[in-house]
């Protein structure tokens, strides 16, 4: 039941509330970010959404209009340079994600879910259809989010999204909700160019 019906219901309700409890804070930003920087306030690209549909993600601009497009930050040569002034705090603190409130109400994402991966991102997608995770709605935020983030390598991020999909419930949503708010915090697995630095860092 909490799957199949209540869970979107759940979602809508939140990000509702959410981009009213929050629209001061977009306005600030959305100031901020059109002071430091030419090029539009808000960044949209294209990803993967659930059943391997389509569907342009929105998020904050952290970077200059020139960076190399549809290329995860983890393949760029050197992330920092690309990214601006106020891109770099919006990145650590993961307020750049907010825009993507209006993606839950078009029902195009959920709260909490697997994080939706870039059209071409092959080999994430893949492993992802070993586990059914691209069965369901991409989320804000996830297991695999609060279990390493951009510190995981590819196999190990498909296998959380998973374990997600094997435990979805009411109660899991909110171990992985107040798992977000802590990880943010303490700014866990936050890594510019960074997908597997956990087992880098291990060897």
């Amino acid at each position: 039941m909490y799957r199949n019906g209540l869970k979107r219901g759940i979602d809508f309700i939140l990000a509702l509330c959410g981009l009213i409890v929050l629209s001061p804070i977009f306005l600030i930003l959305c100031i901020w970010i059109k002071l430091d920087s030419k090029g539009p306030i808000l960044f949209k690209q294209k990803r993967i959404g659930i059943n391997k549909s389509y569907f342009n993600i929105y998020k904050f601009r952290t970077m200059y209009v020139d960076t190399p497009k549809d290329m995860p930050t983890h393949m760029l040569s050197n992330p920092d340079q690309y990214i601006t002034k106020s891109g770099k705090f919006l990145r650590k603190t993961s307020l750049d994600e907010l825009p993507q409130i209006i993606n839950i109400l078009k029902g195009e994402m959920a709260v909490i879910g697997p994080r939706p991966a870039l059209w071409n991102q092959n080999d994430l997608i893949a492993e992802r259809d070993k586990y059914h995770a691209n069965d369901v709605r991409p989320g804000l935020t996830g297991w695999a989010q609060i279990n390493g983030r951009d510190e995981l390598e590819i196999p190990v991020k498909a296998k959380l999204d998973g374990e997600y999909i094997e435990k979805i419930s009411f109660l899991f949503d909110l171990k992985c909700f107040f798992g977000t708010i802590t990880s943010v915090l303490k700014h866990d697995g936050v890594v510019e160019g960074g997908t597997g630095e956990l087992h880098k860092e291990e060897k």
